[in-house]
Order: C-alpha cells, then structure tokens, then sequence
C-alpha cells in the first residue's frame, strides 16, 4: 500500500470513528433524556450505532493489517 492509499485510509478510520461518536451520543440522549417514554426509537439508534460501529471496526483492522506491513 502506497502512503497516499495509507494515508486515505487513516482519514476514512477517523471519519468513520467520528460517525460511531454521533451515533453512541443519540444512544446516549435516548438513554439520558428519552427514556422510557422513547423506547421505540432504541430499534433503529441501535442498529444505526452497531452498524457504525461495525464500519469503523473493519476500516480500522484494514488499517492496522496496512501499517504492520
């Protein structure tokens, strides 16, 4: 991998822990402001949140097999 492609691939992990960070503050909100009563928005906050997540976690192993070479 090139060090452009490398450094590409840095921004994409950070952009893509950045997007994880706004879900789990929605998840948070719900929980800390919405609760009981928004119960039926925990669906979709949480498969946004996992999914997020999820992405973040393949780019990032993408990443850390990049740099060991």
């Amino acid at each position: 991998m090139t060090d452009d492609e490398l450094k590409d691939l840095d921004k994409e992990v950070k952009k893509l822990k950045r997007i994880a960070s706004e879900w789990a503050g929605k998840l948070h909100d719900l929980v800390e402001d919405r609760l009981p009563a928004g119960y039926a928005e925990i669906p979709e906050i949480s498969q946004g949140t996992l999914q997020a997540c999820q992405a973040w976690a393949d780019a990032n192993a993408r990443l850390q097999a990049a740099q060991k070479g």
